[in-house]
């Protein structure tokens, strides 16, 4: 089955792109570096023909509320519109665990607006939520480090690999369209300082967390808000498994 990746240069769209091709599908990726703009819409048409199903993995860059929103509403009502012009059957949503229980954040705040638009379109669909990446902790330090201290939020999540949230989807695409599809998450709860912790030392990195809520993630998140439902489906790899995985890598010779 002919599959469109849109992201596909990013973290979790090449993953898909791969996990798709192992899963016998003939991926066909969606980004401004295979020439297509999900902003313009230019390329869409081409990148589409032939294909039944799309992945929507795209991500939006850091900013505030309004141009989050603007970003992912825009890609989503070109992306939609092409599919529903080249006869697509089915796309796929990658979405965020606890995203409609939180108000204040402004990558949230426009994933709800992505949700909104997809699941009133006429092409069927299929929404993802899935947990925080494995990387997650990490990439929230890099954002607030000063000077070799981070501020990062003392956060319970259920975080996942991200090559296994590539495989979730690509098991979906393979199917019908399911509406909201059941929470996705990795199989043990964790605390964000922690793995940020675990993180850096698995990197080789020194950096002094200071756990607060005054910092780019705030107390809406606090508590239970960010874990999968009760009946989620949750993946094998564990974060020990994965931090493992990041030291061998730093510790293999070039």
């Amino acid at each position: 089955m002919r599959v469109a990746v849109a992201g596909a240069s990013g973290n979790i769209g090449s993953l898909a792109v791969a996990a798709l091709r192992r899963h016998g599908h003939d991926p066909v990726p969606i980004s401004r570096s295979h020439g297509v703009d999900l902003l313009t819409g230019g390329g869409l048409d081409e990148a589409l023909v032939g294909v039944e199903v799309v992945v929507d993995a795209i991500s939006a860059p850091p900013a505030d509320r309004e141009p989050t929103m603007a970003y992912f509403a825009t890609a989503a009502q070109n992306l939609l519109k092409a599919e529903q012009q080249a006869g697509v059957q089915h796309h796929v949503l990658l979405s965020i665990v606890g995203l409609h229980r939180i108000e204040g954040n402004a990558h949230y705040f426009g994933k709800r607006e992505q949700e909104r638009i997809v699941s009133a379109g006429q092409v069927p669909w299929t929404i993802v939520p899935v947990t925080q990446f494995f990387d997650f902790a990490a990439t929230v330090a890099s954002r607030t480090e000063r000077d070799g201290t981070a501020y990062i939020a003392p956060l319970l999540v259920q975080p996942i690999a991200p090559a296994d949230v590539a495989e979730v989807l690509a098991d979906i695409a393979g199917g019908t369209p399911q509406g909201r599809y059941r929470d996705v998450a990795g199989p043990e709860p964790q605390d964000l300082v922690d793995m940020a912790r675990r993180t850096h030392h698995a990197l080789g990195r020194v950096v002094k967390l200071v756990p607060t809520w005054e910092s780019i993630l705030g107390l809406d998140m606090a508590g239970n808000v960010l874990l999968p439902g009760p009946n989620a489906r949750i993946a094998a790899t564990t974060f020990e498994d994965w931090l493992a995985y990041q030291e061998a890598r730093r510790l293999s010779p070039r």
